[in-house]
Order: C-alpha cells, then sequence, then structure tokens
C-alpha cells in the first residue's frame, strides 16, 4: 500500500524544521554576526556595547556558515619551522648536567672545559690523556629512551671520544621524534595566539615536514598576522655573572652577552642554562606593580616553582636576570626567598604591551623561529566579489533546475522543487551546526549539489512512467516507481560521496571545502528525495486519489 506510518511523517517534519531553524540565522547574516561577537566579547569581559547583543533572539539558533579566505578577505601565511634552533638549545641545556656529572669524576677525566662547536653539538676537552674515553661512557649515562613509536628502543643522544674531546650529538631517532614534537608544538601555540585575538576560523595545518600554512579570515594585512604569531617570546630566568658597556665584550665558555632592553649601552653577561623558562608558566595576566605601573605576573608550575623557590633561597642579594626574546627585560636584586612560584615582570611596558606579553606567554613559547616563506593579503573587497559572483551562480542553477523540473514532470516536477529549496535550507543547516567555513570552491559544491538534488528525482519520476504503462494504477506506480528507483540512487550516490571523502581525507585548504560541501550535499539530497518528495507526493495523493496520473 502507498502509505508512510505517522510517526515517521512526524520525524521527516521535525528533521526540515530543525534544520531550516538552524540554516535560518545566515539570512540574517550581518546581524547575527554582530550579536555573536558581542556576546562573546561580554563573556570575555571586555567593555562593549551591551545593546548590541540583543540583536537576534537568544532563543534561536546563532551559528553561521563561516566565510573563508576567499570570501571575507584577510591574510595567508607559509612558515618553516626553524627546527634546528632546538638541537642548539637541547645542546645548551645538557651542558650542566655533563659538566656537575664530569666534575665529580675529576681525578679519572681530569680539568673540563667547553669548546666551542656546531650548535647541535656538545663539545667537552678533558685534561687527562686517555680520560676522554672515560668522559664519554660517564656521559652516555645521561641517555635516555627516544619518546616516540619510531623510535622505540633508541637513546636520545650518541656520544663519542675524539682525541681529549669528549663529542654530544642528539641521535638519528630522537632528531626525527623532536622534529615531529616541534611541528606539533608550533601548530598548536600559533592557534593558540590567533584563538587569543578573536579571530574567525583559521586554517592552521601542516605542510611537509617542517612548514605549516595559516590562513586567517577577517584580519587586515600579512603584516598584522605576522606580528601576533611571528614573536617566539622565549622566557628565561638566569643568573647574572657581571654587566659591561662593551658590546664586545668577550664572554666564558657557558656564558653570554645579552642586551638590555630598557637600558640603553648595558649589556648584561648571563649563565647560558637558565634557571627556569618560560615552557614552565602556567598563567601569566597583565597588573600593576607596587608604584602602579603596567607589569606582568605570572606563575609556574610545581617543577618550575620548585627550581625557582630554591635558587632564590641560595642566592639573595644577587641579581637575577629575566630574558624576553634575547633581551634582559628586567634584572631585579633577589630579596629574599620567593616560594610558591609566582612573581611579576616589570619594565617601561605601557598597558598594552604589558598585555601582548601576558597573551604571548600564556599562550607558550614558540619552540623554533620562524622563516616566513610565503606572505599575501586578500582584500575584503575581493572576498565581496567572490560572494556576489557565488550568488549569482547558485541563483541561476536553482532557477534554470527549477524551470527544467516543472516543465518536464509538471505537479510532480513542483514537488520536486520544494524539495530542492528544503535541500539546499537543510545543507546551511548542516554547515552551520558543524561550524563548517565556506570557501568559493564551497560555493561550487552547492551549485553542483543543487544540479546533482534533482537526479534522484528524475530516476524515481521516469521509473513512475514506465510503471503507469504497465495499467496497474496510479498508487502502485507509485509505490513500484519509488522502490525500484532506490537501488540506483544509492548507488550513484555512495560513489560520490566516496569520492567526497577522499577529496576531504586527501586534499587540504579549498578542495576540503568543496569536499564538506559536496558530502553533505550528497546526504541532505538522498534523504529529500527520498523521503521529502514521496511524504508530498502521498499527501497529495491521499487527499485527491486520481485515477490518472501525468508525471
Amino acid at each position: 500500500m502507498l502509505q508512510i506510518d505517522l510517526w515517521k511523517r512526524v520525524m521527516i517534519w521535525l528533521l526540515v524544521a530543525a534544520g531550516l531553524l538552524l540554516a535560518l540565522p545566515n539570512a540574517f547574516y550581518s546581524r547575527v554576526e554582530t550579536v555573536n561577537d558581542t556576546r562573546a566579547a561580554l563573556a570575555a569581559g571586555a567593555p562593549v556595547d551591551e545593546s548590541a547583543a540583543s540583536g537576534w533572539p537568544s532563543w534561536l539558533p546563532s551559528g553561521l556558515v563561516n566565510l573563508g579566505l576567499d570570501l571575507r578577505g584577510g591574510a595567508h601565511l607559509l612558515v618553516e619551522v626553524q627546527v634546528e634552533d632546538v638541537y642548539q638549545a637541547r645542546m645548551e641545556s645538557l651542558w650542566p648536567e655533563v659538566r656537575d656529572l664530569l666534575r665529580a669524576a675529576r681525578d679519572e677525566v681530569g680539568t673540563i672545559r667547553l669548546q666551542e662547536s656546531a650548535p647541535d653539538e656538545l663539545v667537552v676537552r678533558v685534561g687527562n690523556e686517555g680520560g676522554a674515553a672515560t668522559a664519554a661512557g660517564l656521559v652516555r649515562d645521561l641517555a635516555q629512551p627516544v619518546v616516540s613509536l619510531t623510535g622505540v628502543g633508541a637513546s636520545d643522544i650518541e656520544v663519542r671520544s675524539q682525541g681529549q674531546d669528549v663529542i654530544v650529538t642528539l641521535s638519528e631517532a630522537e632528531r626525527i621524534a623532536t622534529d615531529e614534537r616541534t611541528l606539533r608544538q608550533s601548530l598548536e601555540i600559533i592557534r593558540r595566539r590567533i584563538d587569543e585575538v578573536g579571530t574567525r576560523e583559521p586554517t592552521i595545518q601542516r605542510q611537509g615536514a617542517d612548514r605549516i600554512l595559516i590562513q586567517v579570515p577577517g584580519i587586515g594585512s600579512a603584516e598584522e598576522l605576522k606580528a601576533i604569531i611571528g614573536t617566539t617570546a622565549q622566557l628565561t630566568f638566569q643568573p647574572v655573572v657581571t654587566q659591561t658597556s662593551d658590546p664586545d665584550y668577550r664572554v666564558a665558555s657557558g656564558e653570554e652577552l645579552i642586551p638590555s632592553l630598557d637600558e640603553e649601552g648595558v649589556f648584561y653577561i648571563l649563565e647560558q642554562a637558565p634557571v627556569v623558562t618560560g615552557e614552565e608558566l602556567t598563567d601569566s595576566q597583565p597588573s600593576f606593580d607596587q608604584n602602579n605601573r603596567p607589569a606582568v605576573s605570572f606563575r609556574f608550575n610545581p617543577s618550575g616553582a620548585r627550581k625557582f623557590g630554591d635558587y632564590t633561597a641560595a642566592n639573595i642579594g644577587a641579581p637575577f636576570a629575566i630574558v624576553l626574546d634575547d633581551e634582559v627585560i628586567s634584572a631585579p636584586v633577589i630579596q629574599s626567598h620567593i616560594p610558591g612560584g609566582s612573581g611579576i615582570i616589570t619594565g617601561n611596558f605601557t598597558v598594552e604591551e604589558s598585555t601582548n606579553l601576558a597573551v604571548l606567554l600564556r599562550a607558550g613559547a614558540l619552540p623554533a623561529g620562524l622563516e616566513f616563506l610565503e606572505e599575501r593579503t586578500i582584500g575584503p573587497e575581493l572576498g565581496a566579489d567572490s560572494i556576489e559572483a557565488g550568488k549569482i551562480a547558485c541563483i541561476v542553477a536553482f532557477v534554470a533546475v527549477l524551470i527544467f523540473m516543472a516543465l518536464s514532470y509538471g505537479l510532480f516536477g513542483i514537488f520536486a522543487n520544494i524539495a530542492l529549496i528544503v535541500n539546499v535550507g537543510l545543507l546551511f543547516g548542516l554547515l552551520s551546526l558543524l561550524g563548517a567555513t565556506l570557501t568559493l570552491p564551497g560555493i561550487a559544491g552547492i551549485v553542483l549539489t543543487i544540479g546533482m538534488a534533482v537526479d534522484a528525482n528524475v530516476l524515481i519520476f521516469e521509473r513512475i512512467r514506465e510503471e503507469l504503462k504497465t495499467a496497474r494504477g496510479p498508487a502502485r506506480a507509485i509505490e513500484l516507481g519509488y522502490e525500484r528507483a532506490l537501488s540506483a540512487i544509492v548507488d550513484a550516490n555512495i560513489t560520490t560521496f566516496i569520492t567526497a571523502v577522499i577529496l576531504f581525507a586527501i586534499g587540504s585548504g579549498p578542495v576540503r571545502g568543496f569536499a564538506i560541501t559536496l558530502g553533505l550535499g550528497i546526504v541532505t539530497s538522498v534523504f529529500t528525495a527520498i523521503f521529502v518528495t514521496r511524504l508530498l507526493v502521498i499527501m497529495w495523493f491521499e487527499r485527491r486519489r486520481p485515477r490518472t496520473l501525468e508525471v
């Protein structure tokens, strides 16, 4: 019999209503976007006009389809992560451990002296003839297992002796694991820094072994984006040896010459090995010092707090440098033991500078420097032109399909057109629900969906025409038409859906945007063709009970 159970009818209309309700905010895009931005700012405690938050009812959905870089305009960067910087940092941090270990065995190895070497090597010269082999054996005990699936069973360092020198390098397995960790950490920190400034739906993804693609819609220029992410914000707390005004001062091994940020012509000689680093920070907030000047308060994790407390307890009266990106921003004298792992960074900051520094420190330090290989700024007027062209393409395709279906199949074509309108609404509802980003190729996917959406209806209506020739009656013809066209509809759409999944899995950027709209369009097209049009036809048939059909 030609019928659909009541509960199924209710479910179909509920799904249609929910989809169209989710799509509704996109019809008032600017208004809803303003309301969303205002509500987000209020939640963050920013001073904004609260009246702007009442421009859209709170009981209605407010999710929007995010516009991509090519539609909204914005900035595009391709950066290369300088992973070699991490090798150098590892060697520098290893030196204090090697020094203390060999000092304890001075009777066997003699004097020890750090030698100049390549950035990714640590070279230590021992005083005793033949002591290098003994020293190398001791240093090997510092090796740790490589933490990665590909480096199981390998050690993180390789140690060899050459004459009176002990040479320490990272193993190949550790280099591969370090590169992977560095890229992942850089991706996460860049994402956090961009999220801190409230940009919408950035695209941040890895490309190749050591590159990161960054696309941020709605930002003013590539230079502005570089200012947000380009600062490494490497914060260290290092012991002060002395200070000088000589920029060519010759420092000893294990020391470095760092200029002062605020005092022109003043340079600090610091121990290279930091006591604590910015990686051990858990929080930083803009604040004011005791003189009501802008400052940045910070707090360490338990490990950093313990090291910070132990050092301040043992070095009361000694200066202590706070170094940010190779500049001493403050060098206070330790007045007393500082327990609890919290403190304050003072300097000649403005309120804006202290806020920006707190954001950078809170987001975390980039593990390595970045080299900007490619940068582009896409103006919003180009995005507006793209949106207008996409609108025209969608409207032309939409109208052409509506006219074709109405002329070809009459009343049944009108049912298909209603389902097509519902289909587009459901597609935008799903995109809004998922928070997907719509790009220019994504608009192409929507246009393709509009064209493909009626394929299933064409198959069904043509099958109904064939069944009418058997003179089994209109009700039986409609029922057989839907049943016998189903396999062809499912097969055709599954193969296209598989293609969309492959495009999404392998592609990137615009290709993924096309794949998302195509894949979701297939789902909504099948739903509207099989369920919505069938329900419309059955409701019409139950009311009219025609003796003949004209399809």
